[in-house]
Parts: structure tokens; C-alpha cells; sequence
């Protein structure tokens, strides 16, 4: 015999379907590229208008999946997590094409689920953690409705629980399950390494990178987002001394200048520090690569991480996640003072056939301040530089798309750019004067925030600028860009402080607050790992590693769950809430020798305690008066029913 269909959905059941699915899509959407975020999301509203008398046909929605996915490859090219959220967010938006019955609801509702946890796998702010709740109260308040209405279907006398009511019902169900979350969070061992690398995106977000290009840092100057916070221990740096070294580049092929592989194998120079430094910790954003920074020049870095001949500092595995950093740094009075011959050929390696004009104006200055052993002359060459960009170059963003000869255009033609235009030509003119030069990118400064006492980097503090190897000092740090004079900057450099809204009304205050609230957030959850968790045993004087959490674990979750059993079976036993409230109040009577016999009915049982006390309980025969009529007699009202069940959780003996 054929299985019979499921029933078809009510109205209000496939409105509640959709506006679950509806919230679970939402988080995913944010994180999206803007483009492609509004794209499903206009696709998904279309798709609920479309079908909601009747299910679109299957040509329909094979085409809105082609072309769906189309958009998808075109905006994130290549297979990374955003490529496959954002697939995951196209199915759900179409899903709704062809729901009409319970069956398909309940489909819809968990297939939607996988998007906020999708969410997790792109972003963790507080926002996306919020909307995921919010998603999934919805969709179980959703899957409510759809046992209320198969219930409806069975059983016309069946009728679902009230709003109110029924987001109370699925409230106690989240409440029921957070100690068992709670014990996972805290007790589940964490392990130091994944079990399983995580892909990255296709299309990463602005930062740092281990190359430079004329346009790579673009995006990134324009991103106020945080990528650092920095907690001193000790002395503070004054602004202008932070300088957060990231990747050294030596190679340059005329367009894209590299780090140099072979030279992140050797051992760090040396290096003599001309002050005692300062201690400080450093809270990485997640990056997917392995580029730590740090700033000046880094002396101790802690365990994972490490750094090469040119001190940049790099991380042993993929930063995924938020990542904490205790490291040291000074200035520097000498930075490795005798350069190699083989090293000294490859700072000054330039590619044929590129900046003729660069090239000679290098070769000029270089007969003309002629040379000497204590590098006098190198010197004043740099500083000659550094005196042409102050009095002729200036700083902007809007620069045009690089030609073949990018820096001879930028030195002798357009005179302006940004900090890679700066750093890069500065360089490429030192080699060729005969100069070890360098260039090397980071951060540069960073704000304070007042609340927390912490200085935050913003990946808009994004930065390049050079280094020079001069006799006895080692290499010295210039940095072209800032000597470009005040006057002509058409673009803000840093200064992205928070001013005024509106030019009355100021938002540092607001600013300080949430980036503040965001930290805590960082190191209350994000940065609760495996270390962390051991430090936490520590507290209470348990040692013994993972055995230990294991062990607490497994005792923590038994309880959890007995505890969620126990409270289940009783709400199986006692459905109605009337019932409850009376055997609770049989349960006051029976804690003083007064309870009810099994076989005795509640208004016999008060007959026979008022026959037994000297003073009867006129309320009690009241209530239990009460309780029989509006329990077994038909027809009374839900007012007087809530107004009973309080009323028996009211009374006491």
C-alpha cells in the first residue's frame, strides 16, 4: 500500500517557514562580498514571491541555479570557504521554490540551519553570533508550528500553543541545553594544532601580503578595520617609533617586489640595541597566512613563531584565528654592520631593461658624491632623496594604473602617490647610486585607545617605506613618504582618528567603547585556547593535562544531561501545566505528612485533611473545588485556567 503524502503547509506555517529560512540566510548573507550578498538576497525575496501560491517549475529553478552559481564563480573565483558559503547561501535562497508541504518545511528549516554555522567559518564578531541565535530561535519556533499543524491534521481537537507561549516553550529548550554548552566551551580539550587544515577564501581580505605591487596596498588604506591591538608592558614608544615590521622584500622583476626565500631560512642578524626596548603583547586578527608583525626590530619572539636573516617575523601555521603574541623589540644602534658580499650584491640587484631615466639620475649622483669608507657619501645621497620628495613630490591615492616603467613615471613625470610608490622608487634609485637598499612593509603608528589602556592598529595603517645599509650603523630605516611636506599631502596618510558626526558630535567616546567591548569579546571567547584552558585548571590547582579535562569533562557532561533528561521526563509526564501547578501543591502538603493517597481524589483528599485539622483549610477545599471543574468539566475558558494555575502555585500550607 502506497505511503500517503505529507500534508500541505497552512498559511501561517509556510510564512514562519520562510521567515526562519529567511534569518538563517541573513548572517550568512553580511559576510558575503556586497555584490554578491545583494544578488542572493534579491534572488531569495524573488523566489518567495514567485512561489508562494504554488511551487515554480523545475526549468525555472535548474536555470536560477546555473546562473546563480555563474555569479557565484564570477565574483569569488576559485574554491575557498566563501566560495562554498556563498554556494550554501544560493541553495537556500532557491530551496522555497518547491516547499508547499510539512515535509518540504521541515526540509527547508534544517537545511537552513547550516547557514549560520556556515557564518562561523567566515567571520566570529559578536553580530554574527547574535543573529545566529536569533536564526535559530526562529527556526525552532518554525518547527513548532509544523508539529502543531501535523497535529492539527491527525487530530482537529488539537491546537498549538499561543505566541507567548511559544516562545517561552522554545526559551526553556535553550536553557535546557546550556549546560551541556557550557561544559563543551570550557572542559572539551582543545588541541594546540587542528585535526584538519581549513581552506582558506578565494578572495582574501585587505592586509598585508609577502609581495608588493603598484596598486597592492590600495584596498588596504581604505580599510579602517582592526588588525591589531598591542597591550605595553613597561615603556611605551612614542607614535612616531611605531614602525610594525612585516615582510622584507628584496627582489624586484620591475613591476612586484618579493621576500627572498632563501634568506628566511638563515638565522636573524645581529643586532645591538640602543636602548632597553619594550615588552609588549600583541593580538594578531585573523589573516590566513603566516605574516606576523612587530615592531622595529624584534629581538625575542615566543614559541611559533620565528624570523630570518632580515628579522621579519612570520608564524609556524596559518593564522585562522585570533592569535596572541608576547614579544620583545628595541631600536636598533647597529643592525647587522658588516654585510656579506653575496648580500650586498643581491640589495643592489635591479632587472635589465627597466627605468632607464632612474638608473642614470642614480649613476649621476653617485660620481658626483663619489664614495668613502665610512659611507659619508651614501648618506648624503639618501638624504639628497629625501630632500627632492619633500620639496617637489606629493602624497595621494589617486594615482593612474602603472606602466612599464612605473617608477621613472613616478619620479620624473607624475610626482605623486602613495607609500608604495615612495618606498619602491626610493630603492630602485638607492641600488642604482650603489646603496644596499631594501624595502620593508607593516604598520605605522597606531591609536590609543583611553578605555582599555591599549593602542589599536588598523589595517589602514597599512605602510611601506625603506631600509639602507650604511657602514658601521647597518641598515637605517628611511622613510620617503614622510618626507613628503604637509602642504602637499591630498590625501589623509593616518590622522583616521574618530572626529566629530556631523561636526558636532563626538564619536571617539562611542568608538573607544565598542572596540573596547570587542576586545574583551576577543579575549573572553575567541581567544580561549588549549594554553588558556590549562591556565584555567591551574586556578582551581588541578594539573594532569588533557586526562584531567577529559575527566571533568565526562563528569560535567553526565550531569548536564541527566539533568536535561530528568527535566524532559518530567515534561513528558506532566504535559499540562494545570496538572503540574496541582501536584506541585500536593508536594508543599506532602513535605509536612499531609499528602494525597494515589487513589484518592483531590476533593476527597481535602475533605479528609479538614476533618482531621481543627481549623479547615477553606482555601484548599476551594482550589481543589476549583481544579475538578476546570480539569474535567467542558467548556472553561483559558482565562480561567491561568488564573487557577497561579493561584495553585500561590497557595501555600
Amino acid at each position: 500500500m502506497a505511503e500517503a503524502g505529507s500534508p500541505p503547509l497552512s498559511q501561517a506555517g509556510r510564512l514562519q517557514v520562510r521567515l526562519a529560512a529567511a534569518a538563517c540566510l541573513l548572517p550568512l548573507l553580511f559576510q558575503l562580498p556586497r555584490s554578491l550578498g545583494l544578488g542572493l538576497g534579491l534572488a531569495a525575496v524573488a523566489v518567495l514571491a514567485l512561489s508562494w501560491r504554488r511551487p515554480l517549475p523545475n526549468l525555472v529553478r535548474a536555470l536560477l541555479l546555473i546562473v546563480g552559481m555563474a555569479l557565484v564563480f564570477y565574483v569569488l573565483p576559485g574554491i575557498g570557504r566563501d566560495t562554498a558559503s556563498a554556494a550554501l547561501a544560493l541553495m537556500i535562497a532557491i530551496k522555497p521554490a518547491e516547499t508547499q508541504t510539512l515535509r518540504d518545511g521541515r526540509s527547508l528549516v534544517g537545511f537552513a540551519l547550516f547557514a549560520p554555522f556556515a557564518t562561523f567559518l567566515l567571520d566570529q564578531a559578536p553580530l554574527s553570533l547574535l543573529l545566529a541565535l536569533l536564526a535559530v530561535l526562529a527556526a525552532l519556533l518554525a518547527l513548532q508550528r509544523l508539529a502543531a499543524d501535523e497535529g492539527r491534521v491527525e487530530d482537529a481537537s488539537v491546537s498549538g500553543l499561543p505566541k507567548r507561549a511559544a516562545i517561552v516553550a522554545v526559551l526553556r529548550l535553550c536553557v535546557l541545553g546550556l549546560p551541556l554548552a557550557l561544559a563543551v566551551f570550557w572542559l572539551f580539550p582543545r588541541l594546540p594544532t587542528p585535526l584538519w587544515g581549513m581552506p582558506q577564501r578565494s578572495v582574501g581580505t585587505p592586509g598585508l601580503s609577502d609581495s608588493m605591487s603598484p596598486g597592492g596596498l590600495f584596498d588596504t588604506l581604505l580599510d579602517d578595520s582592526p588588525a591589531a591591538r598591542v597591550q605595553f608592558f613597561g615603556p611605551v614608544p612614542k607614535p612616531e617609533q611605531m614602525y610594525w615590521r612585516g615582510p622584507v622584500l628584496w627582489d624586484f622583476d620591475g613591476q612586484t617586489w618579493r621576500p627572498s626565500r632563501m634568506l628566511t631560512a638563515l638565522p636573524p642578524a645581529p643586532v645591538r640595541p640602543a636602548s632597553a626596548g619594550w615588552d609588549y603583547q600583541l593580538e594578531l586578527e585573523p589573516t590566513e597566512d603566516r605574516l606576523l608583525v612587530a615592531l622595529d626590530v624584534p629581538t625575542v619572539l615566543p614559541e611559533g613563531a620565528q624570523m630570518g636573516l632580515d628579522r621579519a617575523p612570520t608564524s609556524d601555521a596559518p593564522l585562522y584565528n585570533l592569535t596572541r603574541w608576547r614579544l620583545h623589540s628595541a631600536p636598533a644602534a647597529a643592525f647587522e654592520p658588516d654585510l656579506p658580499d653575496w648580500l650586498r650584491q643581491r640589495a643592489l640587484r635591479l632587472p635589465e631593461g627597466f627605468n632607464p631615466r632612474t638608473l642614470a639620475l642614480g649613476r649621476q649622483w653617485r660620481r658626483e658624491a663619489g664614495s668613502d669608507p665610512d659611507g659619508r657619501a651614501d648618506l648624503a645621497i639618501a638624504l639628497r632623496a629625501m630632500a627632492w620628495i619633500h620639496k617637489d613630490f606629493a602624497y595621494t591615492l589617486n594615482v593612474p594604473i602603472a606602466g612599464r616603467n612605473e617608477i621613472d613615471d613616478f619620479l620624473f613625470d607624475r610626482q605623486e602617490g602613495y607609500c608604495e610608490h615612495f618606498s619602491s622608487s626610493f630603492v630602485v634609485l638607492m641600488r642604482a647610486a650603489g646603496i644596499p637598499a631594501r624595502v620593508v612593509t607593516g604598520y605605522a603608528g597606531a591609536y590609543r585607545n583611553p578605555i582599555g589602556d591599549y593602542w589599536l592598529i588598523r589595517r589602514s595603517d597599512a605602510h611601506a617605506w625603506a631600509e639602507i645599509w650604511l657602514p658601521q650603523r647597518g641598515w637605517t630605516r628611511f622613510d620617503p613618504t614622510a618626507a613628503v611636506a604637509p602642504e602637499r599631502i591630498y590625501d589623509t596618510i593616518a590622522d583616521r582618528m574618530p572626529g566629530r558626526l556631523g561636526g558636532f558630535i563626538d564619536i571617539a567616546p562611542l568608538f573607544n567603547a565598542s572596540d573596547w567591548l570587542r576586545r574583551g569579546w576577543n579575549d573572553m571567547l575567541l581567544g580561549f585556547n588549549a594554553k588558556r584552558q590549562q591556565d584555567l585548571l591551574g586556578l582551581f590547582g588541578l594539573r594532569g593535562g588533557n586526562r584531567t579535562l577529559v575527566l571533568l569533562f565526562a563528569g560535567a557532561a553526565l550531569l548536564a544531561i541527566g539533568w536535561m533528561a530528568w527535566l524532559t521526563a518530567r515534561g513528558e509526564r506532566e504535559r499540562d501545566p494545570l496538572l503540574r501547578a496541582w501536584h506541585a501543591l500536593e508536594a508543599r502538603y506532602r513535605r509536612r505528612g499531609l499528602g494525597r493517597a494515589r487513589h484518592e481524589p483531590a476533593r476527597d483528599w481535602v475533605t479528609r485533611l479538614n476533618a482531621q485539622s481543627s481549623q479547615p483549610d477553606a482555601v484548599l477545599e476551594a482550589l481543589a473545588e476549583r481544579f475538578e471543574r476546570v480539569r474535567y468539566a467542558p467548556g472553561v475558558g483559558s482565562t480561567e485556567r491561568r488564573e487557577l494555575i497561579h493561584a495553585l502555585r500561590r497557595h501555600r500550607p
